[in-house]
């Protein structure tokens, strides 16, 4: 394609300049972690190839140093691909190829762009292919993010469940259809809530695991062309010896390059998990509306003022961050649900997007667990005498006196209740339909065996 100059102080080469001339439709560069993979993997494939004796035993040495000097994150300004480029991310495999290159060659002793000494393709990038490395890439950078996601996760599955055992005694009505039902606590609340993300961070374990699966070493469509057939094994041994994992060699090479459904499954228990935020935060908005005018029966932590007009006005600000991060995470998995099922014969042509999309989603979950655990769930208080009015005048306590009293009885409490404003323990009282210690013995069963 003819000659073009590349900048005195860039460490990328021709290639990447062609890219940087090409692609700024997302304006926004390829995430640091798919390019740090990339790198990953670039050093276990110098030692494989090394160790086949198809790679010179200083070249590979240099490549490899070339690679931890990367890693170190001193040349991430070098990686300035567009996101939205050729859809197998050929031109961010190049742009590490090249940088990776001209780092070896000065190590070596020569000068950037010496492709003698050190060749992108020939060289760093030998018995590999963009159309499995980007894809290995994009699990590699999957799996170290779940790690991190899993670890805050944790950390707000322990303080709900803190909060529920601190108001495992506090009664309350229960709400369905946003109607008075039978009584709850509030710790019982807390506790599906925690209960609800444990299961969350056990389909993410479920979606990692199959991510663990790669096709690095299986070139061009996942037949492993014009390498070893020890090379694909060497390449998974020497990262998982570099990253701590355990990866594993693809069960089928040409099935793992042309389908990405274990990346849209991975980005799927991502959506469901901010699914579950979204609810439990909307929960936690509507528990604590008011404060006179609403529910009124926790107290969020106040983060800032909230209003610029209406003094001492304090909103659920972090709930409502919360809701607009799940919200996104949503919109980033319907991307890369698309995306994976727009393949066509022998590979998915849109890797970069569901890549970024997945990485993403990845990030805004872990600092949105992080905040909610920190900036809102630790500091909520209860206001146990608003649940324990609330409790006593539920429309939800016939369902209980139901089998002491029977329906009809019951059902003309509840209407001259609404018309007297008086709660049902008060009219059953107040009519001796039951005697108080009967009825409180009767409501202390109301809220199931777990709790007193």
């Amino acid at each position: 394609m003819g000659e073009k100059a590349v900048p005195d102080d860039a460490w990328y080469g021709i290639h990447t300049c062609r890219s940087l001339e090409n692609f700024d439709a997302a304006g926004e560069v390829l995430p640091l972690s798919i390019v740090s993979a990339i790198v990953r993997l670039k050093a276990a494939c110098a030692a494989a190839n090394e160790q086949l004796g198809l790679l010179d035993p200083d070249c590979a040495s240099a490549i490899r140093k070339a690679c931890r000097a990367i890693l170190a994150g001193g040349y991430d300004d070098q990686f300035p691909i567009d996101i939205f480029q050729a859809g197998s991310g050929t031109s961010t495999q190049m742009n590490v190829n090249e940088v990776i290159a001209n780092l070896a060659a000065v190590e070596l002793g020569g000068q950037r762009g010496d492709r003698r000494r050190v060749h992108p393709n020939d060289h760093v990038n030998k018995g590999q292919s963009t159309n499995n490395i980007f894809p290995s890439a994009i699990r590699l950078a999957a799996v170290e993010l779940n790690r991190h996601l899993a670890k805050a996760v944790a950390g707000l599955v322990a303080s709900l469940e803190e909060k529920a055992d601190a108001f495992a005694q506090v009664p309350k009505s229960g709400r369905t259809h946003l109607q008075d039902a039978v009584p709850i606590t509030l710790g019982q609340e807390f506790a599906a809530y925690a209960r609800s993300l444990e299961k969350a961070r056990a389909r993410l374990a479920a979606a990692a695991d199959t991510l663990l699966e790669i096709g690095v070493g299986g070139n061009a469509v996942g037949t492993g062309i014009n390498t070893p057939p020890a090379f694909r094994s060497l390449i998974v041994a020497a990262l998982n010896q570099s990253t701590g994992f355990s990866f594993r060699v693809a069960e089928n090479g040409v099935e793992i390059t042309q389908f990405m459904t274990d990346m849209g499954q991975m980005s799927a228990s991502l959506r469901l998990l901010a699914m579950d935020l979204l609810k439990m935060t909307n929960d936690l908005r509507l528990l604590a509306s008011g404060p006179y005018t609403g529910i009124a029966e926790i107290r969020l932590p106040p983060v800032e003022p909230g209003s610029s007009i209406m003094p001492g006005k304090v909103n659920p600000s972090i709930c409502e961050a919360a809701n607009m991060a799940c919200i996104q995470v949503a919109g980033y998995d319907a991307a890369v649900a698309m995306a994976c099922g727009l393949g066509q014969l022998e590979l998915n042509t849109h890797m970069p997007l569901i890549g970024a999309n997945l990485i993403k989603a990845f990030e805004v979950l872990t600092r949105t667990v992080t905040m909610l655990d920190m900036r809102c769930i630790r500091g909520i208080e209860a206001d146990a005498a608003v649940c324990q009015r609330n409790f006593e005048s539920s429309a939800g306590l016939a369902t209980i006196l139901n089998p002491a009293l029977g329906y009809d009885r019951v059902a003309a409490l509840v209407k001259e209740g609404l018309a007297s404003g008086k709660n049902l323990k008060t009219l059953v009282l107040e009519k001796q339909l039951m005697n108080k210690a009967a009825l409180d013995e009767l409501l202390a069963g109301a809220f199931g065996p777990n709790e007193s």
